[in-house]
């Protein structure tokens, strides 16, 4: 009983959604792999962090100076 006009609109509607649903499919996985990037470059961030740190300590240009001068 349906007459091919509304045949053909609700074919489109179905086209419509599956392609929203690839794109929402699509969207997701950018996501999860943005979030996974995100995480590896935190790690990275806090070894590169610890680094420089035990660089600056390991360094006497950046060690503070001591109110005892060692001065003969």
């Amino acid at each position: 009983d349906i007459n091919p006009d509304e045949e053909e609109e609700k074919q489109k509607l179905i086209t419509q959604v599956l392609e929203l649903q690839n794109t929402l499919d699509d969207l997701s996985s950018r996501v999860d792999s943005v979030k996974e990037e995100n995480l590896k470059l935190k790690s990275e961030n806090q070894v590169l962090g610890q680094y420089i740190e035990n660089l600056m300590a390991a360094s006497s240009v950046f060690q503070s100076t001591s109110p005892k001068s060692k001065k003969k």
